[in-house]
């Protein structure tokens, strides 16, 4: 509901009851505000009650009652409210900087009062500050004995803007009530503070810095705004109380205007109880004019609700059955003027019809007070000696409704309990005593004294006529609870259990209840027959001694009274004295002692103890120990490498103790050092020495070992000399297959040894049967070899020894079965990568080409030159089962072109192709002409010749020569273009010149005269410039050298590479298998200078196929291909940086891969 606004211009002014006298301003402690400066005051006890509050925040209004008024009851109530000033100091208004704080004082007189006043802070018009309390507020309240003055307190911290206001604080005593309201103003500081509403501030939250606006002066545009504005205005620019800005407009000075349109207007308020009827009255300056009724902005029509009436120039509306959603604002237009009011609608007090009684009850009891109201399920508040209960899961208090029946539950009541307790309502209240007592004690079963044995439970009882706990001491001590001792309290009965009763636990016990002086008393006494504490020794009791060392047994004893311990062995006694076997006795332990222990000594030894409570044996066996003897010599079994495998027999005599294990030494025949070969004990009596040197002679001896130490060494075995046989041959795969035969070949074993190799034996078995054939009756010595006689499609199994004079090796076993058909391989060529462009040699070079293929059986191989048939006459052809070789033993430019090689193994065939380039040096050019003579310089032109030695002209080389020595001077060497000017002539010389033509093999053998000779005149002649046509630069794009078909190793780097011209520039595209390669991390491409360039990085097979680079400009487009093929692992990489040719590469490793499946 928006805060009710007073139209101060239109209200009829009416006496206001006369101020209390309010004591002289004193002076504030540190930190608050100072004293408000003179201010009209208006108490709200001249109010009716219920209206205090509202009353607080329109303080300068006027009120007038509706058709409801005030009772006698009321009246009273107002007339003891004008005389209920509870205030001895009020908060006072204050102002503070952004960011400062302030602190407001009340202060109230205790000395009439039975209990603390209840006082609530307020900001504006409702908003309790209570549940507020955080770091910007913080309320605090004291109280002074001596001079009986509670102190209240309400600090802000950190004022900011909006924190500025009004605030009201409210006392209440019973039917006491008085309130006070106070500004505070909040001043800009020097720091920038952002705009934070107060009421955000106290629930904890951030607020964002509100946009800095234009600076508008408020106040002005209240004084100068109708009250029917205030409402808007304070919407629009922020304003949170409203009411303490009106509140201070109240002060200025105001002209008074008088109504053109209504001769009466409302009241100010008006009040009425819910469920009333409430009547509105205006009259009118003019009746013509018309009337609309307002609540809350919203226009009012005619109902049953609201009812109009028209009397003369009065205009009148009734609001029947009002409620409390009818409590607002309400105003009255005619013409352009409105008159407003205040309407509030009050609940009925509830009052106690039935008040409490007091009430007596004994400690445990439950305890109901009662009461009964004048309305069903009421809001009832109960407080015990004036402060108020909270009921809830955990409070010992609970509050039962039962319509207008209210009762207070107590579950099990205490002393503490006993209070004063009252109730109250909105229109009563009604209080009673409860006093708690505690009941007559009765002993029902008395603790009795008890003797028990060591270690049993003691379990002392009592019972007693209440259900209250108490106390045990022991010896006067308390008595603390434990894992061993229970404090056990069910009902009426009391129990101290003690498990595993000792000699500690032996005292006097009480027992006393709490509140009573009664005490409960037992004695308990412990008894302990005599025990012998073996925990020392071995489970059997079995104590070793050393020979010739002393032993003092000692064996703890326990018993009360102190037992007597009596030493035996064999039923003979042994004396306490010198002797040296002897007895000494103590009270805690008695001990046995052995000087200069012998073998003799070992036995049965019997210790026996006897007192008051009992009798208590023991028999402890002692064992005189000594090293053993040394085992016999060891035998050496087997021989390896660097290792033997030896066992011997334990030593005949222990030494009395078990043998713990055995220290092994080894040394060379030759030689007098042993060495230690183990240094754990090693348990077994076999033992593998390693780390020996094959071919060289040892010995070794053993040492027994148990708990006393090592024996002597046992006699050194006989000599024997370590020899090994070889490790497994490797790389077993398959050569070849027929239909009878099966090639094998394999690699010599990684480790050899001393021994040497002899030579292999090569095994097989059929598949199904395990029965291995020897394929070699005799050692060979090469690793290859052919299985003959094998029946066709038959699956045989293979495997190679290694045979020295050690014996054979482990086998080396092909991982899969071999079926005996030879198998059709397609043929495949493998052009090396030199011959991927044009292979170019010199007339007269010998041309010797290797190009590898593959394929089983033996291909057929077909080599043609431009499509014909070889002349096998001028170039020889050699075939193998692993390449094909083309050799001219003196190269012709004829023998230039491009060679087809086509292998079939029968219906696969595979072609590849080489170019091949046999140059010479070019021919002269074919003519040279003197176009033109001026001054020192001549102009010369000439054309290209005939011949170009089968490659292109690179360029020309001009001579001079004057005609009278005719000897010839070179002038310009490696020209390129086909006419030229030479300069720096000599006058009047006549000259001759000559142009030799140059390609890749060098200069041509003859050169080209001019037939006329250029004489250099003397007299000047006038120059004619030349006339120059302009050079067509643009060309379409061309590839000057190809793209080639690479290998690549997967894993590193490739790059393909080409150069190409063309102009204007061409752009550059790269494809793979037809597809442009566009944004592809894995590539980069790069161009300079006309080479291009493909980067792949870290290639994969996936990476392989045909790569494409397309070059397109204006005048065409032209592209080049190129294969890639990605070979995998190191291995390819280091064979074919030795020079290995990639046919044999791949073959090498297809076996690697067959032979051993699983690293690959």
């Amino acid at each position: 509901m928006p805060e009710p606004t007073k139209k101060e211009e239109n209200e009829v002014p009416t006496p206001a009851p006369a101020p209390p006298p309010e004591e002289p301003n004193k002076e504030k402690e540190a930190g608050t505000a100072p004293p408000k400066d003179e201010e009209e005051v208006f108490p709200p006890n001249a109010l009716p009650p219920g209206l205090c509050s509202r009353a607080l925040e329109r303080k300068d209004s006027e009120w007038s009652l509706g058709e409801s008024p005030a009772t006698e009851e009321q009246e009273k109530q107002n007339a003891n409210s004008q005389l209920s000033t509870l205030f001895v100091e009020k908060p006072q208004t204050g102002k503070v900087k952004v960011g400062g704080n302030i602190t407001f004082i009340a202060k109230v007189k205790a000395e009439d009062l039975l209990r603390k006043p209840s006082v609530k802070w307020f900001k504006g018009k409702w908003m309790d500050l209570a549940s507020k309390a955080g770091k910007h507020l913080q309320l605090k309240e004291t109280f002074e004995r001596q001079s009986r003055v509670y102190t209240f307190e309400m600090q802000i911290i950190k004022a900011k803007e909006n924190y500025a206001g009004n605030y009201r604080c409210e006392v209440t005593y019973k039917d006491k009530f008085d309130s006070c309201s106070f500004d505070l103003e909040v001043h800009e500081s020097t720091g920038t503070t952002p705009n934070i509403d107060i009421r955000s501030a106290f629930k904890r939250r951030e607020v964002k810095q509100q946009e800095e606006e234009p600076e508008i002066d408020v106040w002005e545009l209240l004084k100068n705004a109708n009250p029917n504005e205030y409402e808007k205005i304070a919407f629009q620019y922020g304003i949170t109380d409203l009411r303490g800005m009106l509140k201070r407009l109240k002060r200025m000075r105001r002209v008074e205007k008088k109504s053109r349109a209504f001769a009466k207007i409302l009241d100010p308020a008006y009040q009425i109880d819910k469920g009333g009827r409430v009547r509105f009255v205006v009259e009118l300056a003019d009746p013509k004019l018309e009337v609309k009724w307002f609540k809350n902005g919203q226009e009012i029509r005619p109902s049953t609700k609201y009812i109009f009436e028209h009397k003369g120039s009065e205009r009148i509306m009734f609001i029947n059955n009002c409620a409390l959603t009818d409590d607002s604002e309400y105003y009255v237009t005619a013409g352009d003027e409105k008159c407003s009011t205040e309407l509030f609608v009050r609940e009925p007090p509830i009052m106690v019809t039935k008040l409490l009684e007091d009430t007596n009850a004994y400690c445990g009891e439950r305890v109901e007070l009662e009461c009964e109201v004048s309305e069903d399920d009421a809001n009832v508040k109960w407080f015990k000696n004036g402060e108020e209960i909270i009921p809830g899961p955990k409070s010992r208090y609970k509050v039962k409704v039962e319509g207008k029946k209210h009762t207070l539950i107590i579950e099990g009541a205490t002393k503490a309990d006993s209070a004063e307790y009252s109730v109250m309502t909105t229109g009563g209240q009604s209080s009673a005593k409860l006093s708690v007592d505690l009941r007559p004690l009765k002993i029902l079963t008395p603790l009795t004294d008890q003797t028990v044995k060591l270690g049993k439970e003691i379990c002392l009882k009592c019972e007693i006529s209440e259900n209250i706990s108490g106390k045990w001491t022991k010896n006067g001590l308390p008595v603390q609870e434990g894992d061993r001792l229970k404090v056990v309290h069910k009902g009426r009965i009391h129990k101290l259990v003690i498990d595993s009763a000792l000699i500690e636990d032996e005292g006097d016990y009480v027992f006393t209840p709490d509140a009573y002086s009664v005490t409960l008393p037992a004695k308990v006494h412990v008894i302990d027959p005599p025990k012998i504490i073996l925990d020392g020794l071995d489970a059997d009791n079995t104590v070793t001694v050393i020979a010739g060392n002393k032993l003092r047994l000692e064996i703890p004893i326990s018993g009360e009274p102190p037992p007597k311990a009596i030493w035996s062995r064999a039923d003979k006694a042994i004396t306490e004295g010198s002797g040296r076997i002897r007895a000494e006795s103590y009270p805690d332990s008695s001990s046995l002692i052995i000087d200069t222990a012998e073998r003799d000594d070992s036995g049965v030894y019997k210790i026996n103890l006897k007192n008051e409570a009992g009798e208590a044996y023991a028999n402890i066996k002692i064992k005189v120990v000594d090293i053993p003897d040394p085992p016999v010599a060891p035998n050496v079994t087997d021989v390896g490498d660097d290792w033997c495998i030896m066992n011997w027999e334990p030593p005949v005599y222990d030494g009395g103790s078990p043998i713990l294990g055995y220290f092994i030494e080894r040394k060379k025949k030759q030689s007098s050092r042993w060495m230690r070969l183990n240094f754990d004990l090693c348990k077994e009596t076999t033992f593998e020495p390693k780390k020996m040197i094959e071919g060289v002679a040892y010995e070794v001896r053993i040492f027994a070992v148990n708990a006393i130490g090592i024996s002597k060494p046992s006699m050194p075995s006989k000599p024997f000399v370590p020899l090994a046989v070889t490790s497994p041959p490797t790389l077993l795969a398959v050569d070849s297959v027929t239909d009878t035969t099966v090639t094998m070949k394999w690699r010599p074993p990684d480790q050899i040894g001393a021994a040497g190799l002899d030579g292999y034996v090569l095994e097989y078995c059929f598949e199904g049967t395990e029965n291995w054939i020897v394929a070699n009756t005799d050692l060979i010595d090469k690793t290859k070899f052919t299985i003959t006689g094998l029946p066709t499609d038959a699956k045989i199994f293979v495997r190679v020894k290694a045979v020295n004079a050690a014996g054979a090796s482990e086998p080396k076993y092909y991982s899969q079965p071999i079926l005996v058909k030879e198998v059709i391989e397609p043929p495949k060529i493998r052009i090396p990568r030199h011959l991927k462009q044009t292979y170019i040699r010199r007339v007269g070079e010998a041309v010797n080409l290797v190009i590898p293929y593959q394929g089983k059986p033996r291909p057929e191989l077909t080599w043609k030159k431009d499509g014909a048939e070889i002349d096998k006459n001028q170039i020889n052809i050699r075939n193998s089962e692993t390449d094909t070789i083309i050799f001219i033993r003196k190269a012709e430019r004829s023998h230039s072109g491009k060679y087809d090689l086509q292998v079939k193994v029968e219906k696969f065939e595979e072609n590849a192709s080489i170019d091949i380039q046999i140059v010479d040096r070019p021919g002269p050019p074919q003519v040279v002409k003197i176009e033109d003579v001026w001054g020192e310089n001549v102009a010369l032109s000439w054309t290209p010749p005939k011949d170009d030695g089968n490659a292109a002209i690179t360029g020309y080389t001009i001579q001079k020569a004057d005609k009278k020595s005719m000897e010839w001077f070179t002038v310009i060497e490696h020209y390129h273009r086909t006419n030229a000017t030479i300069t720096e002539l000599v006058i009047g010389n006549e000259y001759y010149f000559r142009v030799f033509a140059e390609n890749m093999c060098g200069l041509s053998e003859d050169a080209t005269r001019t037939k006329e000779s250029a004489v250099i005149a003397k007299d000047g002649k006038v120059y004619k410039n030349p006339v120059y046509e302009d050079f067509d630069f643009t060309e379409a794009p061309m590839f000057t050298q190809p793209l080639v078909n690479t290998y690549a190793i997967a894993g590193y780097n490739a790059t393909l590479n080409c150069s190409v011209r063309g102009n204007p520039k061409p752009k550059i595209t790269w494809m793979k298998n037809k597809v442009a390669i566009v944004d592809d991390p894995r590539y980069r491409m790069f161009s300079n200078q006309g080479v291009c360039t493909l980067e792949i990085r870290k290639p994969s097979p996936y990476d392989g196929g045909t790569y494409c680079c397309k070059a397109v400009n204006d005048l065409g487009t032209v592209e080049i291909e190129c294969k890639l093929e990605v070979k995998g692992g190191l291995s390819f990489c280091r064979l074919l940086l030795q020079g290995v040719p990639p046919n044999i590469i791949d073959s090498y490793l297809r076996d690697l891969q067959s032979s051993n499946p699983e690293e690959y």
